[in-house]
């Protein structure tokens, strides 16, 4: 159980204005990254896999194949360094951890749309 005190630090970290995604959703993650002197902004799109955890601690794993070699990337949501999350296509899934697309190459890493994009004219 969490004290008043811890609550009232957290609070102030914890970001207010985050987009809705969900496991199984395609996501970009823009990340600040220091380089010596220079900052710049890297962007990470791949599926989300995994969220675990509340409030402050709460953390999300993004996968993606790059080069044939799948790689993934634990980001904590109310880091300072993530700059930006940007849903990108919303995926239909059954599970609460998709770790069963480790296995998986080619096609079949594909995910079933959620909702369908209605083009008009």
């Amino acid at each position: 159980m969490k004290t008043e005190l811890l609550e009232k630090v957290e609070s102030n970290s914890i970001k207010k204005d985050l987009p809705h995604f969900e496991v199984g959703d395609t996501v970009e993650v823009r990340v600040r990254i220091k380089e010596g002197e220079k900052v710049r902004v890297q962007s990470f799109e791949g599926t989300v896999i995994a969220r675990k955890g509340r409030g402050i601690n709460e953390i999300f794993t993004v996968r993606r194949i790059s080069a044939g070699e799948g790689v993934e990337r634990v980001f904590p949501i109310h880091s300072p360094n993530i700059v930006d999350i940007i849903p990108r296509r919303s995926g239909k899934v059954r599970r609460a951890k998709l770790y069963f697309l480790r296995e998986r190459t080619g096609k079949s890493v594909r995910l079933r749309q959620r909702h369908s994009e209605h083009t008009t004219g």
